[in-house]
């Protein structure tokens, strides 16, 4: 298994896993009409090529063979928060097929979009969080993310709550993750 950049070969099986992560983790909060419509307008192959070949947003995916497992997307913060600036990074979306959860891809695919943030200058990254989703809180919190804000995750007539997360990256963690990038080389 691997953790590499997407590339626009990736888009069918990029939707597909997509859609079928959201399903299996959310589908049973909202009727059936209201989902569907999410799924075909949230994930779509004009918003995948334009993240994989966008100089300001980058997705990763975790691959077991030919097989995309899992991904993280990050770029330029959107988050409805009235501190969020333009020069902030975002963590958007990390997505692991159920099998592959708990034996820490999630947390790899987390590192390597904070890691490429980081690389980038941002120095405030966020991030959503469905309020429910305790164990992803968790790690975010570990990562040294604090609360921030709430906002609602819209799925049709549904009105998710959802958590903000704010990091405020210190000049050592960049001179650390900079030291750290120079010794992989």
């Amino acid at each position: 298994m691997e953790i590499r950049e997407a590339q626009l070969a990736d888009l069918d099986a990029l939707i597909e896993l997509s859609r079928d992560t959201f399903e299996e983790t959310f589908g049973y909060l909202y009727p059936l009409a209201d989902l569907q419509k999410f799924l075909a307008t949230a994930y779509t192959q004009e918003s995948y090529t334009e993240q994989i070949q966008g100089a300001d947003s980058n997705i990763w995916v975790l691959v077991d063979g030919e097989k995309l497992c899992g991904y993280v997307t990050a770029g330029n913060c959107i988050l409805p928060h009235p501190e969020v600036r333009a020069e902030d990074g975002e963590i958007k979306r990390i997505y692991l097929r159920a099998t592959y959860q708990k034996g820490g891809w999630g947390t790899r695919l987390f590192e390597t979009a904070l890691d490429w943030l980081i690389s980038r200058g941002k120095s405030t990254i966020w991030l959503g969080v469905w309020s429910n989703n305790y164990g992803a809180q968790k790690l975010y919190r570990r990562h040294g993310f604090t609360h921030a804000g709430e906002y609602h995750f819209v799925v049709g007539e549904n009105r998710d709550r959802a958590f903000i997360y704010r990091k405020i990256v210190t000049e050592e963690e960049k001179s650390h993750r900079a030291a750290e990038r120079g010794a992989e080389s």
